[in-house]
């Protein structure tokens, strides 16, 4: 009677083998396939690189100075920059992958091409994650094309003005010379002054990189084409007017030698 009771025991304890085997397995799987999620907005990253690129970088490229990799706003501190800079923009709905050629139909899905088969080059060793300074670079501002009018937080307003002044202090201390004053100054004026509940100010209101305008550039180049044409119609003009007064003078000195009845 004790041997059934043992094979039982027996085939209890495969089971519960197995199944251990098999909970392993699949945690290992999960563990593989989360390994290379990274905690950081894409989106909002590149916003804030954007906004960096176009109301920052101009007035630090005319100072001359150079940022310290310390600085958190430094354009290589951030983690998608590799691959932002491998995106490939064909047509209009067309994206391609600089690392393997593959074709996309929106820049979404090339974003979803990067999470799955690329994340390997992502550059996490410092885990830079731009999007944590969206609150003091105005992100929603730029994301959102039309702002909701939402009652102002002062708590949140302060937190924000909080990070962007220790951005200014960090990247762009005062103690290391003019350049470094004036951008310090800029960036308070060009983005912690509008973190603010009274309205006072704008962000960005130091204005931003200097833009062609292709509906001017148009203009300029269609009034260059018809420059000539205006002159030599002008000329041509001119000149059918000459010969009509040499033909009235003629005229008129005929009638002068007429005798009179």
């Amino acid at each position: 009677m004790a041997r059934p009771k043992l094979r039982s025991f027996k085939f209890i304890v495969v089971l519960i083998s197995l199944e251990s085997i098999i909970l392993v397995f699949a945690n290992s799987q999960s563990s593989e396939e989360h390994a290379h999620e990274v905690h950081c907005s894409r989106e909002r990253s590149r916003a804030a690189y954007e906004i960096i690129e176009e109301y920052l970088i101009p007035f630090v490229e005319r100072e001359n100075y150079q940022m310290s990799h310390k600085c958190k706003l430094h354009p290589g501190n951030d983690i998608f920059r590799d691959q932002e800079e491998h995106k490939i923009h064909v047509d209009v709905n067309e994206w391609r992958c600089g690392y393997c050629k593959k074709s996309f139909r929106a820049e979404k899905f090339l974003d979803q091409h990067f999470d799955n088969r690329h994340y390997n080059l992502l550059n996490i060793s410092q885990g830079n994650c731009l999007a944590e300074l969206c609150g003091a670079l105005h992100c929603d501002h730029v994301l959102n094309s039309v702002v909701p009018k939402t009652k102002c937080n002062p708590a949140a307003a302060a937190r924000n003005r909080h990070l962007c002044e220790s951005l200014a202090d960090s990247c762009f201390p005062v103690h290391q010379g003019p350049s470094a004053g004036r951008l310090h100054e800029l960036f308070l004026r060009q983005f912690c002054d509008a973190h603010s509940c009274t309205g006072k100010f704008k962000p960005f209101s130091r204005g931003g990189k200097k833009h062609t305008n292709i509906f001017y550039l148009a203009m300029s180049i269609l009034i260059l084409m018809l420059l000539p044409i205006f002159y030599l119609i002008v000329f041509l003009y001119q000149r059918e007017m000459r010969k009509g007064t040499q033909v009235l003078r003629r005229i008129s000195k005929q009638s002068l030698k007429k005798k009179p009845y």
